[in-house]
């Protein structure tokens, strides 16, 4: 007798869809609409505001030079004309609109994860059973290859952008769960034992201690968390979530490389601003720690 693992497996997600409709329905609502106002105050100003307004955020949480890189790289995003020497001048790659759609998606992902991600780290932080539980799923969510959670997610919630979020979460959810778990139980005994001495609350020691002592890991793993959701970019395109996807997807269809590498290209561009504002928010939350400043 043979175990039917794929069967009971189709059975559960027939299930699932037979016996929660309303409730996916709402989560598809929900989702659907987080993106399309995300997508609308992205795309509310000019593409030369919004590049503006990137190129400052960069400058003041990073640096100089991720300033510059910024400024070039997003108007390499945009398409942009001019007249030199009275010859008009093209200059770009014309994916604004998709940039902006892909960095919808992966905030929107990203936000879902974070609001699962770290009170479930927590919760595993502080009680072994349920880090002992946690651990494997976590272990399933990331090493299963990601084009298989694009099958339950496009049959529960059909296609386009919300099954490609669903997929995105499932995906980069993980980094969240264990840095979190894992910066929360490097808080050292010290600190602990003298707020435990001034009476402190169990609500008390985690907002006051815990947390702020290990918000350098846990912002570490929000910045794995955004370049997995943002990886899955490609994959969630082919279930019809657009974005900077669209442009890679086309250009294996219809053997284009130009459009394959400018799509591409774009995605590579937008993780490094992604990565280095992270990183950065991530490195000036360690130097303010009390751990940090002694």
């Amino acid at each position: 007798m043979r175990l039917d693992l794929g069967g009971a497996f189709a059975a559960l997600i027939e299930w699932i869809q037979n016996n929660f409709g309303p409730f996916l329905d709402g989560v598809t609502s929900v989702i659907g609409a987080t993106i399309t106002g995300l997508e609308e105050i992205l795309l509310f100003l000019p593409s030369w505001a919004m590049i503006l307004l990137f190129t400052l955020l960069a400058w003041w949480v990073a640096s100089r030079g991720v300033a510059i890189f910024t400024v070039i790289g997003l108007t390499l995003l945009e398409d942009v004309e001019f007249m030199l020497l009275g010859v008009e001048v093209a200059f770009g790659m014309g994916l604004w609109e998709f940039t902006m759609q892909t960095l919808a998606l992966v905030a929107t992902a990203t936000l879902l994860s974070l609001l699962i991600g770290i009170p479930v780290g927590i919760w595993a932080a502080k009680n072994d059973v349920v880090d002992a539980i946690v651990r494997p799923i976590l272990d399933f969510m990331q090493t299963m290859p990601a084009f298989v959670y694009l099958i339950p997610a496009v049959v529960l919630f059909g296609l386009g952008q919300v099954p490609g979020v669903i997929a995105t979460f499932i995906f980069a959810t993980p980094p969240c769960v264990r840095l979190t778990n894992l910066g929360i139980r490097q808080v050292s005994e010290e600190a602990v034992e003298a707020a435990q001495s001034f009476g402190s609350t169990p609500s008390q020691m985690l907002y006051k201690v815990e947390l702020p002592m290990a918000l350098p890991t846990i912002l570490a793993g929000v910045n794995q968390t955004v370049l997995l959701a943002l990886s899955m970019v490609v994959i969630a395109a082919l279930i019809g979530a657009g974005g900077l996807g669209d442009p890679v997807v086309e250009g294996i269809q219809q053997l284009r490389i130009g459009v394959g590498f400018e799509g591409g290209l774009a995605i590579v561009i937008l993780a490094i601003f992604l990565d280095r504002i992270t990183q950065a928010i991530g490195e000036k939350a360690g130097a303010s720690t009390p751990a940090a400043t002694g």
